[in-house]
Formats: C-alpha cells, structure tokens, sequence
C-alpha cells in the first residue's frame, strides 16, 4: 500500500512540474508560452517570494484629492470604472490633469506606513510609482508630469520623491520591494497623440502607420523603467500592468526582453510580472479581487483591495478583520500570497478604518504567523472549517476559520484529512500545553481544555499543529 502511494506521490509531482513547464491557460484569459524563466536567480527569489504570503499594495496619486477611482475616469470607455464627475469630458480632463497643480500630502510619513504594515505581518511592498494617467510619483526626467515638477505645490518637501521614500522606509524595515509601473500612459504624447482622439485605452494611432511615434514611446518607457531600476535601491519586484500593451493587440510591442535585461542588469535576479500577458516575463499570475477555488499550477498571488476601491474614497467600506485574516489563512492554504492595497489619502495618511484592521490582523498574526510564512500547499487543503498548511518538517496546520457568531471554541474538534502519528502531539498555537487527542475511525477528535476554550489564544481562526502526521486519508483527498 506504502509503495503505490509513494509512486502515486511520485507521478502527482511530475505531472506538477509538468503543468508548470509546459503551457496552461494562466487565470486571465491566455495561453501560456512555453518560453519559461530559467535563470537561477530569479528562479531562487520566486521561492522567497513565496515564503513571504502577505503584502501591501498602495494606489496613490493626485486623484487621491478628488477620492475617485485611479486614472480610469480620463479613458472614455462606456464602463463603471470610467464614470466622471463632469457632463463635459474635455473640460474633465483638464481639470483631472490640474489636479498635480494642488497635490501637496504634507502628511506623508513612509515610517509610519511601513511600521504600520510590518506590525500586520506584511513582508512585502508594491508601490505604484506610475498608474495609467501617466502622473509620475518619481523624479523622472522623462516628463514634467511628477510629483517632482515646481508647478507641483509638494516638490519642495524634502520627501517629494515619494516612491524612494517609500521604498527606503520598507526596506529599512525589512520588506521586500515592488515598483508598480503602468506599460500604458495616458498622458504621454506617444501613446495618447493629441492629434487623434483617443476611444479607449489603447493607443490612438496606427503604429503600423506611424512607427516612429511608437518607437519614441517605447524609448520614453525604457527610459523611465531604467530610472527606477538605477537609482531606487534594491528592487525585488517589477509589476508591470496594463496588460493590453502587448504584441499581438495592435501592435503594442514595447520590447519586454530588452526591458528584462535591462532592469536585471542593474537588479539581478528581479521578479518581472507582465500580468495577463504570459510567457516567460510573467514571472508569477496576479488574479485580481478573487482567489482561486484550487491551488494553482504556477506562483501566484491574489491582488484585492481592503475596501471596495483601489485608491482612496471616502467612507469606503472596508472588509471586516476577520474576513481578511479568513482571505489570508485561504489563499495561503492554496498556495498563492495575498497582496492587500490601501488607498491612502490626499494628505499622504492612511485611513484611521485601515490601519485598525492591520492593528487586528497583526494581533492574529502574533500568535499563527509559523502557520502563514514558508509553507506550502497540502492536499486536500480544506476541510468544512479548516484550512491546511504545511511546515518545510512535515508538520502539518489545521486552521480552523471561526465563525462569525463563534464567541467560544467548541469542546471538541473533529478533523478527518490529518491525524496524528502514534505517540505525536496536537499543538494550539498560542497555549502552551499540547492537547488531548484520540482516533475515532478515519480521521481525529481533538478536545479542547474549558479554561482554553473560554479563554482562546486568538480570536478569527486557530491554528491545530499536527507535528507528526500519518500520510493524508486517502477517503478525505478524494
């Protein structure tokens, strides 16, 4: 029986490799290209990135002043998310793009924001130094459209180059790096061309007609790249959106290759992320606002904001500290990371409702992050309430998701997907004695002491440690 289930285990992890380095249809809509990353460096840091599970994302800007939704507003698309505030579209645009004339976030505090997220167990950061609009919060000297420009009322604080501050702050604090940067720029000359009217988000003009606006764009994108690889410190992380700049959609190639070696020669071994794209430049998926229902055949993290919008809105309505350790404990589980944006505000604050739930996720964390950080997926990865994990030892983590109504912890626990080795321990992550277990046919009922019970270790979810498990019931992984 041992030997058909290791040559099972065995088939399991080349069909795993298999789908991993061959083509799959990725979670946007595209196939996958066989072209895949093999430079070790980058190859090793993809399996840091995914020791690292929980990030912070921040969408900010000038459009921070009008708490509207990030550059989305100027593109004329018939969509939600393109909705205006004015009847008159150009008189719109202008008055959007004024908006860096009054951009002045005298509160900005980088030191605050990274202490802020480090205490909520955050190990990563990924910053939007450029969003479709094309306004810059850099120093770039491609363009005057930056937080940096003297028609800009915050060029003259000494921390008016916000994305160096920001990054500076999170990496004396030990976070991993992330750029954000925009392939579309709604702003420049060479993409949306003032002759033409622009109907969409996509470039407007033919560049098969006119090449050399196109080839002074894609200049004018190496360029800025090039800044922040060259002069930011050390980056971990390219994020590169706009996925419809792209080859084969009108011929949106910017040359990616050449912005690959480019950027790893001045930060070797970076994670390039051309999301939606494929291939071998989409280092890691990035599903947007959903998590996946099964583990994913490649890495991958989810990008959801903590409120409805990306960037900030007042009165946003954010999801509950529960619900967000409940995301976290489940995308981890299937093992993805989860990068959780905040919109900070036009003073350069986050939202007081933020901050109170990365206090909450972070009292969480202080006592179950060994269950969060270096783990890995583990079939059958849920079980009704549980979530699974599991430890490079072999050890496995059941966390059990509370439910809202739950004020107290059950008296007994009833597990079936892992039971303990003889003579193993069940720990509770957070109390100090091991705890009470017995095999009850397939599977393990835990008990739980009434002093632990009314007074738990943690509220939101609970970690049941299994450090010596037998193999996984194969009835539970059916």
């Amino acid at each position: 029986m041992k030997s058909k289930q290791r040559n099972r285990t065995v088939l399991s992890l080349v069909l795993v490799a298999l789908v991993v380095a061959s083509s799959s249809v990725s979670w946007a809509q595209h196939q996958d290209s066989v072209d895949v990353e093999t430079d070790p460096a980058v190859l090793k840091k993809l399996e840091w990135f995914q020791d690292l599970k929980f990030g912070l994302m921040m969408h900010w800007g000038p459009y921070s002043q009008w708490g509207i939704v990030e550059s989305w507003s100027i593109c004329s698309e018939d969509e939600p998310w393109c909705q205006r505030t004015m009847d008159n579209y150009v008189q719109y645009c202008e008055a959007y793009e004024k908006l860096k004339n009054t951009f002045n976030p005298v509160q900005f505090d980088p030191d605050a924001w990274a202490s802020a997220a480090k205490y909520a167990g955050m190990r990563y950061v990924v910053f939007t130094t450029k969003h479709h609009d094309g306004f810059c919060m850099f120093d770039t000297k491609q363009t005057d459209y930056c937080i940096t420009d003297s028609s800009c009322p915050f060029h003259t604080n000494p921390r008016s180059n916000v994305t160096k501050e920001i990054f500076t702050a999170f990496r004396n604090a030990g976070f991993g790096i992330g750029a954000y940067f925009s392939k579309a720029d709604w702003h420049s000359p060479y993409y949306w061309d003032p002759y033409w009217a622009h109907a969409d988000r996509n470039v407007n003009y033919s560049i098969a007609k006119h090449p050399d606006i196109w080839k002074k764009f894609v200049q004018y994108t190496h360029n800025q790249i090039e800044e922040l690889m060259n002069g930011y410190g050390a980056i971990d992380i390219l994020w590169l959106d706009g996925g419809w700049v792209r080859p084969e959609n009108k011929d949106q190639d910017i040359d990616i290759p050449h912005i690959a070696q480019m950027a790893r020669s001045h930060q070797p071994g970076l994670i390039i992320v051309d999301r939606s794209v494929g291939g071998r430049y989409e280092d890691y998926r990035t599903p947007e606002q959903t998590i996946p229902e099964r583990p994913l055949g490649y890495v991958w993290e989810t990008c959801m904001t903590m409120g409805k919008s990306w960037s900030y809105v007042p009165n946003d309505a954010y999801k509950s500290s529960g619900t967000l350790v409940h995301i976290l404990v489940d995308i981890v589980a299937k093992g993805g990371n989860f990068l959780l944006n905040i919109g900070p505000d036009a003073q350069g604050t986050l939202p007081s409702e933020s901050i109170k739930r990365l206090k909450d996720i972070g009292e969480w964390m202080k006592i179950n992050s060994s269950a969060i950080y270096s783990t890995r997926p583990v079939a059958p990865y849920t079980e009704n309430n549980f979530r699974f994990t599991k430890q490079r030892d072999g050890s496995i983590d059941a966390i059990y998701l509370v439910g809202r109504t739950t004020t107290t912890m059950p008296h007994k626990v009833i597990l079936e997907s892992f039971v303990p080795a003889k003579g193993s321990e069940i720990q509770l992550l957070g109390v100090r004695e091991p705890l009470a277990w017995e095999r009850v046919g397939n599977g393990v009922v835990i008990t739980v002491p009434e002093r632990v019970r009314n007074n738990p270790p943690c509220i939101y979810a609970w970690t049941f440690r299994i450090e010596k498990p037998e193999e996984a019931n194969e009835s539970a992984n059916e």
